[in-house]
């Protein structure tokens, strides 16, 4: 029986094979699975190329209402929308707005007016 080294490259390399083998194994078992995370890794760049940017913001406040605008539009886009005539519209109807129904504007419930 042939042995490689257990603190070598290869064996490393093993043990991180053999511990990935579960996911491995669903990947192959179900074919909604991807192999990879890019999807989530593409949605993400936007924020973390913006963390960058929030450290210009001006203040600690600047940087935390940036933040929850970029919370928004990456919500907006996860629900199909485009933030742009989202915000837009949301922000035309949002002084007429009764505070009881405050679910109606979000990304999610959201029904553009014709």
């Amino acid at each position: 029986m042939l042995r490689i080294p257990g603190k070598g490259d290869l064996a490393k390399a093993f043990r991180y094979g053999l511990s990935c083998w579960p996911s491995f194994e669903l990947f192959l078992g179900d074919g909604r699975v991807g192999i990879d995370d890019n999807t989530a890794e593409r949605v993400m760049r936007p924020i973390s190329i913006g963390r960058k940017n929030w450290l210009f913001a001006g203040s600690d406040s600047g940087g935390e209402t940036l933040s929850r605008a970029m919370s928004l539009v990456e919500t907006a886009k996860m629900n199909g929308l485009y933030p742009q005539a989202w915000l837009a519209e949301i922000l035309d109807r949002i002084h007429n707005h009764m505070t009881n129904p405050l679910n109606e504007p979000l990304p999610w419930n959201w029904t553009p007016m014709n």
